[in-house]
């Protein structure tokens, strides 16, 4: 088993907080990881990276070579197209629909969705507003986690159990709460596909 992950996003969008969540389990599976992080000059609405490697062999570096991702989990759109050419031909995309406008020149969405129409293998969702439906846009990062759980290599549960372990401190609320937003990310994903 070896999967090769870029995350993406923006500064305070809970980046890092999914790829916590996806570490965690996969070292609860025995797996090796190695993670490398770029924060977009360490400030809310800069870019956030992480490369995520998980293998049951021992990983030599913590950087993905172009054209070898397996997966890339974005919760901003444009963010997305930035690491596509790290996107195996097999590799899927599962981004947020929703732009972070943090620039004068975004583009609109028509251009963002040509791109990704070219794509033959993505999943495109509006996290905001299922986590507002959920009863809070916090949890927005971790629908988007639930909608890359068929892509993932790692067990539902396992994701589960790391969700509990670290949102735990935070009171049974706000686990309860990121619970059902993974659950809805995942049936989002599984009706998608």
């Amino acid at each position: 088993m070896k999967k090769d992950i870029i995350l993406s996003g923006v500064g305070g969008q809970g980046i890092l907080s999914i790829a916590t969540v996806i570490g965690k389990a996969a070292l609860k599976e025995d797996l090796f990881m190695k993670q490398a992080e770029v924060h977009g000059m360490s400030q809310r609405g800069g870019d956030v990276q992480s490369n995520l490697r998980i293998s049951d062999r021992p990983i030599a570096s913590d950087l993905i070579p172009l054209g070898k991702c397996d997966l890339i989990i974005s919760l901003e759109p444009m963010e997305s197209l930035r690491y596509l050419p790290y996107l195996s031909p097999e590799g899927w995309l599962v981004t947020n629909e929703v732009p972070y406008i943090n620039i004068p020149n975004y583009p609109d969405a028509e251009h963002l969705h040509k791109e990704f129409d070219k794509l033959p293998h993505k999943i495109i969702l509006n996290v905001d507003k299922v986590a507002k439906e959920i009863g809070s846009t916090r949890v927005a990062n971790i629908v988007l986690l639930g909608a890359t759980i068929p892509f993932l290599g790692i067990s539902y549960e396992r994701i589960q159990e790391s969700i509990r372990e670290i949102f735990e401190r935070k009171g049974e609320e706000i686990v309860a709460m990121n619970l059902k937003a993974l659950a809805a990310g995942k049936e989002i994903a599984e009706q998608l596909m």
